[in-house]
């Protein structure tokens, strides 16, 4: 049976952005919007009053600053790649996203 955690649900773009978040050096060119979209599809995202989101996947919830650019910084990345690998997103989950193969 297939754990709730694998990204077989995500489209082609999901792929691509988590593919980039794992990506070593770290990607300074991963668009907020792709991070929302992605952050959706694997678990809930809450725009705050404060110029946060809340983003909770699987059991954790991350608080994010919305950049004033289109594209995420480091810390974000960091912070990212903790909440998805926690969710079991990690990097062997990005290389299967990327190629889209399950177990």
């Amino acid at each position: 049976m297939s754990s709730t955690s694998e990204p077989v649900h995500l489209n082609n773009h999901h792929r691509n952005t988590l593919r980039q978040i794992f990506q070593h050096p770290v990607s300074h060119n991963i668009e907020w919007h792709s991070v929302v979209s992605l952050l959706e599809a694997v678990g809930s995202v809450v725009q705050n009053h404060d110029g946060t989101v809340a983003a909770t996947v699987g059991s954790e919830t991350e608080y994010f600053e919305i950049p004033a650019r289109k594209d995420i910084d480091t810390e974000t990345v960091v912070n990212l790649r903790r909440i998805l690998s926690s969710a079991g997103y990690g990097t062997g989950a990005g290389d299967m996203a990327a190629s889209g193969q399950e177990d």
